[in-house]
């Protein structure tokens, strides 16, 4: 299988891969934003989820995008808006 090399498929596959994450980890993500440790919280689940997304875009647009990172914020945070957070 050949490695994605257009940035839209690779933000596309990002926010996919973090859609699963988030609808797997649903309740540790609302909790995590609660106690404003997601990334603690779910660090094994988006270090898997950024390795499967590295090993399917081209390294120099993996290394250059910042398409993964966008994605956390857009699935994860931004759709956990109305969860009570200190952060916000």
């Amino acid at each position: 299988m050949s490695r994605i090399t257009d940035p839209q498929r690779a933000e596309r596959l990002a926010r996919a891969i973090l859609s699963d994450v988030m609808l797997y980890n649903t309740e540790r993500v609302r909790a995590g934003i609660e106690a404003d440790d997601l990334f603690d919280r779910l660090r094994p689940e988006l270090d898997e989820a950024r390795a499967f997304f590295e090993g399917r875009v081209e390294p120099e647009l993996a290394a250059k995008s910042n398409a993964f990172d966008r994605a956390i914020v857009d699935v994860l945070v931004f759709r956990s808006a109305g969860v009570r957070s200190p952060i916000w």
